[in-house]
């Protein structure tokens, strides 16, 4: 089955890569059966794995991680090991519509929205979240693809919170070239201590539960 890029996505693709014009589902499920090991076969994550759930990520947002694993501006020396795991797995993809395919199959995929495990002040993660995260994220953490800001609401709480360490540390973002990761580190810097990471993903935990 392939699929025709829908809306602004497809204007982004076909902006930058005229020859990507549409996905094919069947092949994104073939090239997706090695991440299935981590993953899930419904991208839906496993926590003792430390892999996260995929299948609430928009396709571009997908298309431009897998991107960064590949080209190092993910998963370079000092970064996590599990990002640093991700990045040989997806060299395996052989060309940039092998990102398509895949990232468009793991996008048709759902599961159940993780249960929260970090707890926090959800009044105060709100104060924090619409100061510095709802302006790209969106007010109910459901991304803004138009920014190519990535669901939250919907996310491990366990991995947002991985990631924003990883922000705040270096681990992640730091590498020259990504810009996207460099603004996330400077947001992540603002939160002021580790509860106040706490309080912002108990607030976007609080969003997913609500969509339920």
């Amino acid at each position: 089955m392939r699929w025709l890029i829908p809306g602004l996505l497809g204007a982004l693709v076909l902006v930058a890569r005229p020859a990507l014009a549409e996905a094919d589902l069947e092949r994104g499920k073939a090239l997706y059966a090695t991440c299935a090991t981590c993953h899930g076969a419904d991208a839906g994550g496993n926590v003792a794995l430390q892999a996260p759930r995929l299948n609430h990520l928009r396709e571009v947002y997908l298309v431009e991680q897998l991107g960064k694993f590949r080209s190092g501006l993910r998963g370079a020396e000092g970064a996590s090991v599990q990002a640093r795991q991700m990045a040989p797995m997806a060299a395996t993809l052989p060309d940039e519509q092998a990102l398509l395919d895949v990232a468009f199959y793991i996008a048709s995929l759902d599961s159940a929205v993780p249960e929260g495990t970090v707890e926090g002040d959800v009044a105060m993660g709100a104060d924090y979240y619409n100061q510095f995260c709802g302006a790209c994220h969106g007010p109910t953490a459901e991304g803004n693809v138009a920014l190519n800001s990535p669901a939250l609401a919907g996310s491990d709480d366990w991995y947002l919170m991985a990631q924003l360490k990883a922000f705040r540390d270096g681990s992640r973002g730091a590498v020259a070239g990504d810009r996207t990761g460099r603004q996330m580190r400077a947001m992540a810097a603002v939160l002021p201590s580790e509860q106040a990471l706490a309080d912002v993903i108990a607030f976007i935990q609080s969003q997913a539960e609500a969509s339920e």
